[in-house]
């Protein structure tokens, strides 16, 4: 059985970093193509020196913009299958990248298996979403995490041959590379004791794209004094403070450790070592459930419901009485950790095509 992958971004390399020692375990041959969609020192190479993850073929993208990216992507997948010829085309997530291969898988031929398959925030106004939802109807295996997934694919026909709950892989990344995790300097680095810290993540379009949402951050910033907030900063989302003047603002904050993005073991001693979290993001909802770290999520929805029913994370509006409503009244007492987040469904996926 020859298995390709195909990643693109960080949250994909996160996800397939066991992939390859058990596929060999389990006498697969497997490969890895990256996409191109995140390729620099910070946003991609920084991950693969610290996972020794080594991609075996590698796109060099030259469009600006998603539509044409996505395009280039095609083509330069389709170029891959043709040569390495797969029994099966595995894409994680729901980024531009994931939704390149499935085209690619479709137009040659070749079955696809969709990893982190069902979720859903039932908002389309997210370019993820639309991600999800064509992925998900093209694909030929349908790898689930949470049990939200099965019931949002309970209409898929044959879904009982199609659809395995697997759990999440993110999580087996973090049991396996604990130790490393342990050992990174960034608290002391950015002289934070441990559980007196705020950790801040924000970079969607909904949030930085607009004046409203970035002097919002600045006032969430306000709420968290006096305790140091540490902000490792998404290169977009610090253009947008350039672009609305606001840079200045957010310097003159005297309690906020501004970080360039990290790498995966520095982050993740902050995830678990955090008084909490305020975040728009995704997949970070996972993996502070998993930590049992509470999670503050600026969203109207999530993909994830999982992690919010029970698990550590909250859903607030993008309000500041919400935002500081939700700080005063957070309560992680009751939570546990999701079926099969266990640091094994690399194997479950994997055993599938074995």
């Amino acid at each position: 059985m020859r298995i390709l992958i195909s990643v693109g971004t960080r949250p994909n390399f996160i996800k397939v970093t066991r992939f390859k020692a058990v596929a060999a375990a389990l006498g697969l041959d497997l490969s890895i193509v990256h996409t191109g969609q995140h390729y620099d020192d910070n946003m991609a190479k920084v991950f693969f020196d610290q996972f020794d993850l080594r991609p075996d073929r590698l796109i060099s993208l030259k469009a600006k913009g998603p539509s044409a990216q996505i395009g280039e992507m095609i083509m330069g997948l389709t170029d891959v299958i043709a040569d390495v010829k797969p029994d099966v085309l595995l894409t994680p997530g729901d980024v531009n990248s994931t939704l390149a291969a499935a085209i690619a898988a479709n137009k040659t031929g070749t079955p696809l298996a969709h990893l982190e398959s069902g979720l859903r925030s039932h908002d389309r106004t997210m370019p993820e979403e639309i991600n999800r939802i064509l992925v998900d109807e093209i694909s030929d295996h349908l790898f689930v995490t949470e049990k939200s997934g099965l019931h949002n694919l309970a209409d898929v026909v044959d879904g009982a041959k199609r659809i395995h709950f697997v759990g999440n892989t993110m999580i087996d990344t973090l049991v396996a590379f604990q130790p490393q995790i342990q050992a990174s300097s960034i608290l002391s680095e950015c002289q934070l004791e441990e559980g007196k810290f705020v950790l801040m993540t924000m970079h969607r379009p909904a949030t930085v794209d607009h004046l409203e949402g970035l002097q919002l951050i600045i006032d969430v910033l306000g709420l968290c004094a006096p305790r140091k907030v540490l902000f490792p900063m998404h290169p977009r989302t610090l253009a947008r403070f350039e672009e609305f003047g606001l840079k200045s603002a957010l310097m003159d904050v005297s309690h906020l450790v501004l970080t360039e993005p990290l790498g995966y073991f520095a982050f993740q001693r902050l995830v678990e070592s955090a008084e909490f979290i305020l975040t728009d993001s995704g997949g970070i909802q996972e993996e502070s459930t998993f930590k049992q770290v509470p999670c503050i999520t600026v969203r109207p929805n999530t993909e994830r419901p999982i992690t919010c029913e029970i698990g550590t994370n909250v859903l607030v509006e993008s309000k500041l009485d919400s935002i500081s409503k939700a700080i005063q009244e957070m309560d992680c007492s009751d939570a546990k950790i999701p079926d099969l987040w266990d640091g094994h469904s690399t194997e479950r996926v994997l055993e599938v095509f074995a």
